[in-house]
């Protein structure tokens, strides 16, 4: 399932702060991105729309399952990325706006493989 890379971020963006706050609001959305709050009412709105997110009688914002499962593998992808940039001595703040970019575009293929050689090199060092 593709979808838009801004689409991923703002998922990616719910999932984090989720997973940091429990409750998420859109306000908390545009504050962790950088956004307007009309940007990130719209790009919620389309959300919605498209059957990725819910928002609550309170205002709060959930994944649906399908958000999730697009969000999660997104998330999986920065962290990894972000560690492996550290690793070979990128800054932690250059290494996690790469790896914002590279996420996005790294092939299933790729990532797999990348997966299996960062899990081979931890292995043998460890």
């Amino acid at each position: 399932m593709k979808i838009q890379e801004s689409a991923e971020d703002y998922l990616e963006a719910i999932l984090i702060l989720k997973q940091e706050k429990g409750a998420v609001r859109s306000i908390d959305v545009a504050h962790y991105l950088g956004f307007t709050k009309p940007s990130v009412s719209r790009a919620m709105s389309l959300l919605r729309q498209n059957g990725y997110v819910v928002m609550e009688a309170d205002g709060s914002l959930e994944l649906t399952g399908t958000g999730l499962a697009i969000a999660e593998p997104i998330y999986e992808r920065h962290c990894m990325l972000t560690e492996w940039l550290v690793a070979l001595g990128v800054s932690p703040e250059t290494a996690a706006r790469d790896a914002c970019r590279m996420e996005h575009s790294v092939s299933d293929e790729t990532f797999a493989k990348m997966k299996e050689h960062i899990a081979g090199e931890q292995s043998r060092r460890g």
